[in-house]
């Protein structure tokens, strides 16, 4: 029987290894070490292990810090008052399990070995107040600071860690939906359907053309149509001659024709007062000169 360096820092017995068999180390109750990086819980009796494929459990550890928070944590100390010298102890013992295989893994953990060694010698020494005359603070207060915001940080992670993720936990499901032949078409409501046809009106507007015809108007014939209108008649108001439903453009044919026909001295324009009504009637012509009204 050997004993070996536990977490808890008592010796363990451990039985003998058979003749010829290197003795192992355990570390942490469980593995006594790893072979190409798996657990290895039992030397094997007829394996050639090389030297370098049997590594500590201390490369499981994240750091120093995460070290130093697993032996205190382990054995229930209390993080707001550490006993350095226990915890200093049980970390020098698992750093030199490394040293004399991994240098550059261990050079880390004993820059922090050597500020728990700092922090002790610190503690041993008398308090010496300050210039303003307050306690001096506890050298172990910046240690204790760091560890309490790691172990945030590391809670964090894991319950980060717990969450579900994608690809490792559930896997992305693709279902293939056939869309119908015939699409269905939105319901118009009867507001949408008003504004645009408001719209189109006022496009409609914005296009639109004027266009312009020619009418082929007779002075000749408008004159036979007032002769004929006053044929059998005394007077005539003159306002009453004119067609105003068929346009500006007849109008002033019309009129051109009667002053034509007044020139000709075929009709009369009369008005019996200023500003009175005007009249329009056939003019006196002789019976042996009687108007042709084919004539016009």
């Amino acid at each position: 029987m050997s004993d070996v360096l536990t977490a808890e820092g008592p010796a363990l017995p451990v039985p003998a290894p058979p003749p010829g068999v290197a003795e192992p180390q355990v570390v942490d109750h469980v593995a006594v070490a790893r072979l190409y990086g798996e657990p290895l819980f039992q030397l094997p009796q007829d394996l050639y292990i090389p030297p370098d494929a049997l590594e500590v459990f201390l490369e499981a550890f994240q750091g120093p810090l995460d070290l130093l928070l697993y032996l205190i944590r382990k054995q229930n100390f209390n993080i707001l008052d550490i006993p350095l010298a226990d915890v200093t102890r049980q970390y020098l013992a698992y750093v030199d399990q490394i040293r004399t295989r991994n240098l550059e893994l261990a050079s880390e953990y004993l820059l922090m070995a050597a500020m728990l060694i700092e922090i002790k010698s610190r503690m041993l020494l008398p308090p010496k107040k300050t210039d303003d005359g307050q306690e001096p603070e506890d050298p172990r207060a910046e240690l204790v600071r760091r560890l309490l915001e790691y172990e945030q940080i590391k809670l964090a992670a894991a319950r980060l860690d717990e969450l579900p993720v994608l690809g490792r936990d559930f896997l992305r499901a693709q279902i293939v939906i056939e869309q119908a032949v015939a699409p269905r078409f939105p319901d118009v409501a009867v507001d949408e359907l008003r504004e645009a046809w408001a719209d189109i009106l006022k496009r409609a507007r914005l296009n639109q053309h004027h266009r312009i015809t020619r009418e082929e108007l007779s002075v000749r014939e408008h004159m036979s149509m007032v002769l004929r209108t006053l044929q059998g008649r005394r007077f005539v108001a003159f306002e009453d001659l004119f067609d105003t439903y068929r346009g500006p453009q007849v109008v002033v044919v019309t009129f051109i024709a009667m002053l034509e026909l007044s020139r000709e001295h075929l009709i009369e324009i009369t008005q019996a007062e200023a500003f009175a009504p005007i009249y329009v009637r056939l003019a006196y012509t002789p019976a042996s000169e009687p108007v042709n009204i084919q004539d016009f």
